[in-house]
């Protein structure tokens, strides 16, 4: 599962133009008590190119999925 998670950063990093700095686990599975349906969820921080935080108007800062 970790490549797939990976996987998927990487494609989140490409698609809105970020650069991820930490990723985390969070959720039912962090806490170590999963149900058998459980999902993965992963929290992140990111940053963005220099040029987005010099734009006149701000871009969203939440990136969803």
């Amino acid at each position: 599962m970790q490549k797939e998670i990976l996987k998927t950063l990487d494609q989140i990093e490409a698609q809105n133009n970020v650069k991820i700095l930490y990723a985390c686990e969070s959720g039912s599975r962090a806490w170590g008590f999963p149900s058998p349906d459980s999902d993965y969820d992963v929290r992140y921080l990111y940053i963005r190119p220099v040029e987005s935080y010099l734009k006149l108007f701000s871009e969203r800062d939440v990136i969803e999925g």
